[in-house]
């Protein structure tokens, strides 16, 4: 039984390899060089920490608007110019603010959606300093814009994906996950047309309190909470390209730290979505003036901004749509 089970595991990661090859040049485009750059950007004082409904969050979107513009990647359907704007409610107050968002069209399945997201603001200005949030999130929010110039590079060259690939900056991830909960309770494309969100919060360091295994790791929270189909891919997506450590440490279901119900992959999870959650711990600069941008290890940054570009390319690209196996 044993060499049956190597057997299968042989054949899906060599299936996986043969239809990420295609994928290996344009994950080779995501360099810590450009995530730098628009790292330095983004998570710099002229965002003012970019706390939602402020100045600095309206200066994010507009920056987040002007990369899609500027790499000719469409605005998602539904939004005003990219913008999905909004009203949250925000300690009992209306505030107005809006997700940014993306869409790459399918050539074969467009009615089938994976969802890439990341939070766009963070924590602000407090006690008059200002509250950059380097890692969090700017790290995933850079990962996002790589990943979909990643994909607009295979569009132009003729290779683009099979399913629609939505690209989307939540808003109001730090008021309590309500930009994600605003667009699952409003989607711009149908939730049961969509497969898979893979969320990326704080992908730009280390956890101090790991003190086992490679340093080349990510925490992977959410992949088997719903799908046995996306756990597998995500596990042949990286061996067949990166071969990463990947840590579920945080995936147990009795992690005191519950941070599978605490970014916004949750609303999407809560919709019997399968999601992975792309974490790298917290650390003592955690919603701190401190998280700064010369603490981000950008070639870790670089490293897990193509996992989740490969294993988004392997689910936009198989044949058969994965399988909600153990819905909630």
């Amino acid at each position: 039984m044993k060499k049956v089970y190597l057997l299968l595991t042989l054949l899906w990661t060599t299936a996986t390899f043969a239809q990420l090859e295609n994928a290996l040049p344009y994950g080779q485009s995501i360099t810590e060089q450009d995530l730098k750059e628009l790292l330095y950007v983004y998570a710099s004082d002229f965002f003012q920490g970019r706390e939602t409904g402020t100045l600095g969050q309206q200066r994010a979107v507009q920056f987040l608007r002007e990369f899609y513009e500027q790499n000719n990647i469409k605005a998602a359907t539904g939004t005003n110019n990219y913008f999905q704007k909004m009203e949250l409610t925000i300690k009992g107050e209306a505030v107005k603010t809006e997700n940014v968002v993306a869409i790459i069209e399918g050539k074969t399945t467009p009615e089938e959606y994976i969802v890439i997201s990341s939070h766009l603001d963070h924590i602000g200005l407090e006690n008059g300093e200002i509250n950059n949030g380097a890692d969090d999130d700017g790290s995933g929010s850079v990962a996002l814009l790589e990943i979909a110039q990643a994909f607009q590079a295979a569009v132009d060259a003729g290779e683009g994906p099979d399913r629609s690939i939505v690209f989307l900056h939540v808003s109001g991830e730090e008021k309590g996950l309500l930009g994600s909960k605003y667009y699952t309770n409003n989607p711009l494309y149908p939730l049961a047309n969509t497969i898979a969100n893979l969320n990326i919060d704080m992908v730009g360091r280390t956890d101090p309190k790991r003190t086992e295994g490679r340093r080349e790791y990510v925490y992977l929270i959410g992949s088997d909470r719903l799908s046995t189909d996306l756990h597998k891919i995500s596990e042949a997506a990286n061996k067949a390209t990166l071969n990463l450590d990947l840590d579920y440490t945080y995936n147990a279901p009795d992690d005191p730290n519950r941070f599978y119900f605490r970014s916004d992959h949750y609303n999407f999870a809560k919709n019997n979505i399968p999601v992975i959650f792309y974490f790298n711990g917290t650390h003592a600069d955690y919603h701190k003036p401190t998280d700064t941008v010369e603490k981000i290890e950008f070639d870790l940054l670089q490293l897990r901004t193509q996992l989740v570009f490969y294993t988004a390319w392997e689910l936009a690209n198989r044949a058969e749509r994965i399988v909600v196996d153990n819905p909630q």
